[in-house]
């Protein structure tokens, strides 16, 4: 039996993209070790071979697919001073982004995986840790930074796998005054 892949039309840019693409959805549903690079190429109809071209070995590709959702940097978006507030407000009221869901899936999925777990926290400490480390500032800021994103982890993810808080507007205005209190605490150390 033969299987007839539909070319694509020759532009690598988008190819690549394509490629992306399919790794992302592919390690958001399924863990670091049941995802084939073959699998990979099926889901765009390429071959494998044009994967490793783009993007070398898997824990490659993976890595590249952590870069490409969003990595939390946004938290220093804005006035130091305003963090416990700004942060809150967002935990407690905005939808996460499909990036930002895609990323957690892809993190969760990965825990079980000492090869992808060796990739998730070598870019979480260069990417996001460290950054936010200096961020903070201070003589016990890796502690505090640490502190702020457990938390605020710990919040985004219950938010999600429970579908919301099922609170009201009011009960929402209260939790954001007492965690936006609680995470600038954690900053201010």
């Amino acid at each position: 039996m033969f299987c007839h892949l539909t070319p694509r039309p020759r532009n690598a840019e988008a190819t690549r993209a394509a490629i992306l693409n399919a790794a992302r959805e592919r390690f958001a549903r399924e863990s670091y070790d049941d995802v084939g690079m073959r699998d990979i190429a099926g889901d765009v109809g390429v071959d494998a071979a044009l994967v490793s071209r783009y993007f070398g070995s898997k824990e490659e590709l993976f890595e590249v697919v952590l870069d490409s959702c969003d990595n939390g940097g946004e938290l220093m978006n804005g006035d130091r001073a305003t963090f416990g507030q700004r942060v809150a407000r967002e935990v407690v009221f905005e939808r996460k982004s499909e990036g930002k869901l895609k990323g957690l899936l892809i993190l969760l999925r990965s825990i079980s995986s000492t090869r992808a777990m060796e990739v998730v926290q070598r870019g979480a400490n260069a990417r996001f840790y460290g950054p936010f480390t200096e961020w903070v500032g201070g003589p016990d800021a890796a502690v505090s930074a640490r502190l702020a994103a457990g938390f605020i982890m710990g919040m985004a993810v219950s938010r999600e796998i429970t579908g919301g808080y099922g609170f009201s507007e009011e009960q929402c205005e209260r939790m954001v005054d007492r965690l936006a209190v609680m995470l600038q605490d954690i900053i201010d150390g």
